[in-house]
């Protein structure tokens, strides 16, 4: 097939163009360079054209032809603070709707979107005493307390995190969630619209080799690593407990390929993950171990709107696109423990 991918220069875009092109499918990469992502290289790649899904009239020029849009571009991160807000609803929102009426105008009526475990919030939860419950929000007092796990919000029981499955209400706690989810909300109407398909890949914490190194909107993982090749042992916020599933950059390259080669109708959703939850002490300890560094330090501090535990159920991907991990995260977070990092 001739699939047109969006972000291709990034750390996920450009394992997904090496899958697609290694299935037999011709690829027409773009990419926008944009700086945070890609420090000051000026040009992209060989392959790579560099056209911002932002302006109509580039993609207008690629589209026609193209049997499916697999759409990886985004502004990534948590979001520093507010004034992120512009940034995100412009690259990851407006961009999205312009791709999407460009498609249209095209005839092109197939979509693989790059979402994120963000559109979950908080997770799920049950209590001992009464089952599945949503708790509401940590305090920042609970917090200052050193007090990170919720509570029963009917009864004040300790709770335990259980797998969130893809009908889970979509609850963002952050700029780049909320972005995220509006994506998922536009995809959403235009297939309803249009007639379209649309498979959105709800990817969980991404890692592997040429992960951006250590900035603001960094993964967890390659903050840890560059603090170890600082010589500093990695610092971990509140208890370290956080559950999260960590999924190797070339599982999530392997879960576009099937869904580019699914025929489906409508929206759906998948979460991308590895299936083998670990705590963030334990990510940072294992790398750690590997390199023969000091262990991490447990500091107690947070972030306002992190997530307590969010740990993904990967039964739907596996029945449906037949996409299962094939890399356990503790031999993919020994190889990333000295894998090459992004500038």
């Amino acid at each position: 097939m001739r699939v047109l991918l969006t972000g291709a220069a990034g750390f996920i875009g450009s394992r997904v163009r090496a899958a697609l092109t290694a299935a037999g499918h011709e690829v027409i990469a773009i990419d926008a360079m944009l700086s945070a992502a890609h420090g000051d290289t000026s040009a992209p790649p060989d392959g790579v054209l560099e056209v911002d899904v932002r302006d109509a009239s580039g993609l207008a020029s690629l589209l026609p032809g193209v049997d499916v849009v697999c759409h990886q571009a985004a502004v990534v991160g948590a979001g520093v603070d507010a004034a992120d807000a512009p940034n995100y609803g412009s690259h990851n929102d407006f961009g999205t709707t312009v791709l999407l009426a460009e498609m249209f105008a095209a005839g092109c009526r197939r979509l693989v979107l790059a979402s994120s475990m963000v559109v979950y919030g908080q997770g799920a939860y049950d209590c001992p005493a009464h089952g599945a419950v949503d708790p509401l929000p940590r305090t920042r007092a609970d917090l200052d307390a050193g007090s990170f796990d919720h509570k029963c919000p009917i009864g004040g029981e300790p709770l335990q995190w259980r797998l969130v499955g893809e009908d889970a209400p979509l609850r963002p706690r952050s700029l780049y969630a909320a972005s995220k989810v509006a994506q998922e909300h536009y995809a959403l109407a235009w297939a309803e619209a249009t007639g379209g398909s649309v498979v959105a890949l709800r990817y969980h914490n991404v890692y592997g080799p040429h992960m951006p190194r250590d900035t603001p909107y960094s993964g967890v993982a390659a903050i840890f690593r560059s603090s170890i090749e600082r010589g500093e042992p990695p610092r971990v916020f509140e208890d370290g407990g956080q559950m999260r599933d960590f999924v190797h950059v070339d599982d999530v390259a392997a879960a576009n390929v099937a869904a580019v080669a699914a025929q489906r109708d409508g929206f759906a959703a998948f979460n991308v993950c590895s299936g083998g939850p670990v705590s963030i002490l334990d990510v940072a300890s294992r790398l750690c171990e590997a390199r023969d560094a000091a262990p991490p330090i447990i500091t107690g501090d947070y972030r306002s709107g992190d997530v307590r535990h969010i740990v993904a159920d990967p039964a739907r991907a596996a029945d449906e696109l037949g996409f299962r991990a094939a890399i356990d995260p503790r031999d993919g977070l020994a190889e990333f423990a000295f894998a090459p990092l992004r500038g």
